[in-house]
């Protein structure tokens, strides 16, 4: 008998099997999944098979043009042309051109309290089965705290740091990016919201802060709009995010 069949032999004890369905239930890790011989089971494989689509679809599709239009997004592009100069030069999606910049003084508020950045980032699933609830409950949260905030923008195969650029741009006093996070196998729907308090160019990650795994299964949509508003309250009255927004100044996180 072999280590591994030992393993499997205590695993299959009655008193084990009873410790690991709890362990199972309470962690969405793939564990207990057990071989047929040198293989996984067919379920296994079928349904890792299965995950590792989904991650895949939620790189290399694309935000739906209906759900930018319904949520009545200003749409623009970052220096990318295509999905695979996208994953291969992330900082081309960190910055727009001239002509995407004139485009956003035009039509974008100017100075705004707080500018609302989409961005697709690295799943197209994550932003299309969150921001329709988020969005709504982020912009109602702001204004209920005295926050202006200005003509939310989307922006297409868009990195984090792209906030940086449109918020120097736009002259905001803070940016948020709601961006689509790198798909695992467990889930591509994780969202993320960074912000920057004087957001400009080359502004190190240091000055960032983040709020992540918004997603049905983690935080869920709708409070994460509100914990995004009260950190976003908090950087606009210490005028600071980041590291540079310290502990003691965190009173979103107290009680």
């Amino acid at each position: 008998m072999t280590p591994d069949d030992d393993t499997l032999t205590a695993r299959t004890d009655p008193e084990d099997e009873s410790e690991l369905e709890r362990i199972v239930s309470r962690n969405p890790s793939r564990l207990g999944v057990r071989r047929a011989g040198p293989r996984p089971r067919t379920e296994t494989m079928l349904t890792f098979q299965a995950d590792h689509g989904r991650a895949r679809d939620a790189v290399l599709t694309t935000v739906d043009d209906a759900v930018v239009e319904e949520l009545g997004l200003l749409k623009v592009r970052t220096l990318v042309e295509d999905k695979d100069q996208y994953l291969a030069r992330p900082d081309l999606g960190a910055e727009i051109s001239e002509e995407t910049a004139e485009y956003l003084r035009e039509h974008g508020q100017q100075h705004p309290q707080i500018q609302v950045i989409v961005s697709d980032g690295l799943s197209s699933t994550a932003v299309e089965a969150n921001v329709p609830d988020l969005l709504p409950a982020l912009l109602d949260e702001l204004d209920e705290r005295g926050l202006s905030a200005g003509t939310p923008v989307f922006v297409e195969f868009g990195r984090v740091d792209v906030m940086d650029a449109i918020g120097e741009e736009l002259d905001a006093d803070c940016c948020v990016n709601l961006i689509g996070e790198r798909p695992g196998l467990r889930t591509a729907e994780s969202l993320s919201a960074y912000m920057v308090y004087a957001p400009e160019r080359g502004a190190p990650t240091a000055k960032k802060s983040v709020i992540s795994n918004i997603h049905a299964g983690g935080l869920p949509p709708v409070e994460a709009g509100a914990k995004i508003a009260d950190l976003l309250a908090e950087m606009v009255e210490q005028e600071a995010s980041g590291l540079d927004l310290t502990e003691d100044d965190r009173e979103f996180q107290k009680g």
